[in-house]
């Protein structure tokens, strides 16, 4: 199974437990209550999008990783096309950071 696969996979997994608030609005809202223990961006992000959230998640200094692209976010969370998406469970974000690092090297 390729890496991307397994985080694919693993979103699902955290969006099942309810682990995961996806939608640009709600993770800005999280990323400021400091609930948000990683995030994850598409790709195709609108610049105005991309720029938000970076800016957020610097300055509240939570982890961001640009990963696939808003349909790939939507497939593995099961939902329509999603650009950002807050893993709340630190348990997840360890384990998603982990094989994102590795994925970003690769």
């Amino acid at each position: 199974m390729t890496i991307e696969q397994q985080i694919t996979q693993l979103l699902g997994l955290a969006t099942r437990a309810r682990k995961t608030i996806s939608g640009e609005e709600l993770v800005v809202k999280e990323i400021r209550s400091q609930k948000a223990k990683l995030v994850l961006l598409s790709s195709d992000a609108s610049k105005n999008t991309a720029k938000k959230i970076n800016d957020k998640c610097a300055s509240f200094n939570v982890e961001l990783h640009v990963f696939g692209d808003r349909h790939d976010l939507g497939h593995a969370t099961g939902k329509e096309a999603r650009v950002a998406i807050a893993i709340m469970d630190d348990g997840f974000a360890k384990k998603l950071s982990g094989l994102l690092n590795e994925f970003n090297r690769g």
